[in-house]
């Protein structure tokens, strides 16, 4: 006799499907970013052009994981998660604070076609994500008054064989 597959089993083979809020998709792509950057700059000495390539996965994995009720935050997370990943790989500067900010700078304008390549991409998926979530709220909206419309005429010509409520008083409403 054969079982089916556990319910577990069939959920683990499936890609994650988190939901991140507003904060949380910024904290994702910040620290993500953050550690690729570390990471670029032990391996790799810090080449900004490998960290300007895995900017577009964690920009497209951020928009995509956001809630739908925070879409319009995750083109606004991008840019800033961006300039904090880029602090290890922007070059040393034995200036101080100042020296690491120009550095910072500097980078930020050598780098911005990523940083505008990322930003699009996060854009152009919340746009997307957001038209397909307003087509579903309409078609359900649509399905909700046919199935309105279908239980009115079935009322009105007693097909469903139930007779309506009787209406009381409405509690907390005063006669005028």
């Amino acid at each position: 006799m054969r079982r089916p597959a556990a319910a577990g089993a069939r959920a683990g083979r499936r890609l994650p499907n988190p939901r991140l809020t507003g904060l949380g998709s910024g904290l994702f792509c910040g620290a993500t970013l953050f550690a690729l950057a570390c990471l670029d700059q032990l391996l790799l000495g810090g080449s900004q052009t490998v960290y300007g390539v895995l900017f577009l996965p964690v920009c497209l994995l951020t928009a995509l994981w956001v809630r739908p009720g925070d879409l319009v935050t995750a083109p606004v997370v991008v840019p800033i998660a961006f300039t904090f990943g880029l602090l290890p790989v922007a070059g040393d500067s034995d200036g101080g604070i100042s020296g690491r900010f120009m550095s910072l700078v500097t980078a930020l304008a050598l780098q911005a076609g990523w940083l505008y390549g990322g930003t699009l991409i996060a854009g152009l998926v919340v746009i997307v994500r957001r038209i397909r979530l307003m087509a579903r709220r309409a078609a359900r909206r649509r399905a909700q008054a046919a199935q309105a419309a279908q239980a009115a005429q079935a009322g009105q010509t007693g097909q469903t064989g139930r007779t309506a409520p009787a209406r009381g008083p409405q509690v907390g409403r005063q006669a005028r």
